[in-house]
């Protein structure tokens, strides 16, 4: 059994006794009442408890790129950042996990090694509309696809003839198709300008998320289709989005903590650790995502953790157009998104609804994000006053770069259980791997 005076339940905070047998939640009763209990956990006056996060957006890349990152480095570093339960994009490790055999190699990979349950998420790419089916029999949690160049030669984007294809088979079989959503047509190579970051952020203009996220909206309106836009970066879509959701259009969106912690401003010329596509953008498009996120057109947060090893991070000296794009930040998702939450008036509650139950529910999982009887005993204590420095060479993702560094942030994650069970480095790990249940 856990008691805490700040338990997170049903969207509030008080006092409750969670008790926890075989792995589930079995029991929550008043702080007072506590269940008999072969073992009692009493939480600090400064802790409060959460459910396990839920991150639906990680770039694992075993195998193939296993020295970029790997199982037991990410999902390691998941668990300190409080997250239980991760969903593997399908690109980045090779092969990407495009078909049934694919799908086969990356759970075999992964076995053994995560300390949190990961399910995977199936690729759609030219060339295999036949495979999505069948993909989504085997238990992917959807489709990602790309509209604008991936950067991966084996994960090719999707033009916008094979895109309607693979909504309408999508809709046939009620799978969720998840989109990057940038219009390659819009984007202007010509403004790369090496090391500066005001080139970089030129080259990748709000138009080109725009016009995609249209198109997006077109298609699943017309196919019926679900459709969820990862990453949003520009708060110019927030008003098509909330018109599209009031015609009935199926269509969920996330942002991720970078695009809500940073502004273009603070970007140094050459620090390629924060580039990412899409781009960080200026400070009121920054305070325009935070309004979306808190009005709900915005409907969760999570991580688009994706690291390389060093060489690739800072190719080219610091050079925008030559360097990997992508941001390392499992661990600090909880944090940097309860830092920025808190400095705008948002509770603790709030934040536990973007990163946990939200993610949760759209992905289908019912047992995931929340605390509640029957569902899996995945639990956080969370000191949410306790400050750090963030220094990368203590968090666990495999290389230490991260646009975090030196960061002052607010909240620490000091134990994370994985069905009533400690994640722990001396425990074996401990995880499962997921199949979509709906």
């Amino acid at each position: 059994m856990i008691r805490g005076r700040r338990v997170i339940v049903d969207g509030t905070q008080r006092p409750v006794s969670v008790g926890v047998a075989g792995g589930t939640i079995a029991a929550l009763t008043r702080y007072d009442e506590p269940p008999a209990a072969a073992r009692t956990v009493e939480l600090a006056e400064d802790e409060v408890l959460l459910p396990g996060l839920v991150d639906t957006h990680v770039h694992i890349n075993e195998p193939g790129h296993t020295e970029w990152e790997g199982f037991a480095s990410a999902t390691r570093a998941a668990a300190a950042g409080g997250v239980t339960t991760v969903l593997d994009m399908p690109l980045n490790s090779v092969p990407p996990t495009t078909t049934v055999e694919n799908l086969r190699l990356k759970r075999e990979a992964a076995a053994g090694q995560v300390h949190v349950d990961v399910g995977f998420w199936g690729g759609a790419v030219p060339g295999n509309l036949s495979d999505l089916a069948p993909l989504h029999a085997a238990g992917v949690f959807g489709f990602k696809c790309f509209l604008v160049d991936s950067g991966m030669a084996e994960f090719g984007h999707l033009d916008p003839g094979p895109f309607a294809r693979a909504m309408d088979e999508c809709a046939r079989t009620g799978a969720l198709m998840i989109v990057h959503a940038e219009d390659g047509g819009l984007l202007d190579e010509s403004a790369l300008a090496g090391r500066s970051y005001a080139g970089f952020l030129a080259s990748r203009p709000r138009a080109a998320e725009l016009a995609a996220i249209k198109l997006v909206i077109r298609l699943a309106a017309a196919t019926g289709g679900r459709a969820h836009i990862v990453h949003l970066s520009a708060a110019d879509a927030v008003p098509v989005i909330r018109d599209a959701r009031r015609r009935g259009v199926d269509l969920t969106v996330e942002t991720c903590p970078h695009y809500l912690t940073f502004a273009a401003a603070d970007v140094p010329d050459g620090a390629t650790e924060f580039k990412c596509c899409p781009p960080i953008r200026e400070a009121e498009n920054r305070e325009a995502l935070w309004r979306a996120v808190a009005d709900g057109t915005v409907d969760f947060i999570v991580s688009d953790h994706s690291p390389c090893t060093p060489e690739l991070k800072l190719r080219g000296g610091g050079d925008f157009g030559t360097a990997w794009g992508g941001i390392a930040s499992v661990q600090l998702g909880l944090p940097a998104v309860w830092t920025g939450a808190r400095a705008r008036g948002h509770a603790l509650t709030d934040v536990v609804r973007w990163t946990a139950s939200a993610p949760a529910r759209r992905a289908g999982l019912p047992r995931k994000g929340r605390i509640i009887v029957g569902g899996d005993a995945d639990l956080v204590r969370f000191a949410p006053d306790e400050e750090f420095r963030v220094d990368v060479s203590r968090l666990h993702h495999r290389h230490p770069v991260s646009a975090y560094s030196g960061s002052r942030l607010t909240g620490v994650v000091r134990e994370t259980w994985l069905r009533g069970i400690t994640v722990d480095d001396g425990l074996p790990p401990s995880g499962r791997l997921l199949r979509r249940e709906r």
